[in-house]
């Protein structure tokens, strides 16, 4: 008998996530000093974390010790951040570990999850893992949600779960509170995925709904705003009927010792990165209309710190392996609809820079 025979069928079929290169490999690979790589591929904060946070890793007392299992600091500190009682909170290694942990907690094999491509591809990921099957409403051409779609798909097909962005991730476009409200009242549970709301500021984040609503759940992260990508740490807002049951599937120290303490720096220190989150939304509107000056690229409005780009006339794929032999990496989707697409992360005004003048020159 060999290991391999025992493996669930659907996972031997299922399509594996295809991540950013690693940033080591991808310096080994283009054979350029690291300072001249522009790395606008994986929606990075280029600033990184604040001081504060730096020191606060550096001096971490305790790191030999296992972290507090209910992250109890953070969630006090995120209550007083998100205006959101601890009771509702939970955190995670990051918020694809709260996806996860939601798919485990609703989902058996065979049950039914509502998506919206194009959108953020771990939704498809972790609903393939629970073994659940995803029913798709595709966007409309301009990216907004096809409400009406969603509508019939739900009430045909009875889905336990719904996913939505917003801002919506590859596009940037909001979710309205009109069309989120329409979606509250369908029979199925909305996870309302946040992780680029600081980017459009945090009084249009929708967290501060879950203690009204019985069947919303918002996911906010610290890898974007605060600079924390390689920590892995995020939170969500839950309704408390189901956190009890949350809290016994959640692997007990998945937030370290260092992420913890990390975030809550970044949130003491909070005039630091709203300073680097302004530069970062003054950038995007500026690459937004250098961008528009370039013949071949057709850019969508954007609420998050990238701006997505339809490309006109040329090979989308051929476009993005010219820039990666000048050292400036952009991301390019190989799915059908997005095939002609490519995202750019917001970097620098340098960055920015020398991206353009790259595009104009080629």
């Amino acid at each position: 008998m060999k290991a391999s025979d025992l493996i669930r069928r659907d996972i031997m079929s299922m399509d594996s996530y295809t991540p950013v290169v690693p940033f080591d490999v991808l310096v080994e690979r283009l054979g350029r000093p690291v300072q001249e790589i522009v790395k606008l591929n994986a929606n990075e904060n280029p600033y990184g974390p604040s001081p504060k946070v730096r020191e606060t890793i550096a001096g971490l007392p305790f790191p030999h010790i296992y972290p507090d299992p209910e992250s109890r600091a953070l969630r006090f500190a995120l209550s007083g951040f998100t205006g959101v009682p601890t009771e509702n909170l939970l955190a995670g290694a990051g918020a694809d570990e709260l996806i996860d942990l939601v798919m485990r907690l609703f989902l058996l094999p065979g049950d039914l999850v509502l998506n919206s491509p194009p959108t953020f591809g771990m939704y498809v990921f972790d609903a393939a893992i629970a073994g659940a099957q995803v029913l798709s409403a595709p966007r409309n051409p301009d990216m907004s949600l096809d409400l009406e779609h969603l509508e019939r798909t739900a009430t045909a097909h009875m889905p336990k779960l719904l996913l939505v962005a917003s801002p919506n991730n590859p596009d940037g476009g909001m979710l309205t509170d009109e069309g989120l409200v329409r979606l509250l009242r369908l029979p199925l549970v909305v996870v309302l995925d946040e992780a680029y709301v600081e980017f459009v500021g945090v009084d249009r984040s929708r967290i501060g709904w879950v203690p009204r609503y019985e069947n919303l759940i918002v996911l906010r992260s610290f890898s974007k705003w605060a600079g924390l990508a390689g920590l892995r740490v995020g939170y969500g807002a839950f309704p408390c009927s189901i956190l009890s049951d949350l809290w016994k599937i959640k692997q007990p120290y998945g937030v370290s010792q260092a992420a913890s303490a990390a975030a809550i720096a970044a949130l003491d220190d909070l005039a630091w990165s709203q300073d680097r989150i302004g530069r970062i939304v003054r950038e995007r509107e500026r690459l937004m209309r250098l961008v528009r000056e370039v013949p071949y690229l057709r850019p969508y409005p954007s609420c998050a710190n990238f701006v997505l780009c339809q490309v006109v006339g040329r090979d989308a794929g051929e476009l993005c392996h010219l820039l990666e032999s000048e050292a400036i990496l952009i991301r390019h989707y190989r799915t059908p609809r997005l095939k002609d697409h490519v995202r750019i992360s917001v970097g620098t005004p340098h960055q920015t820079d020398h991206l353009i003048g790259v595009l104009r020159r080629i």
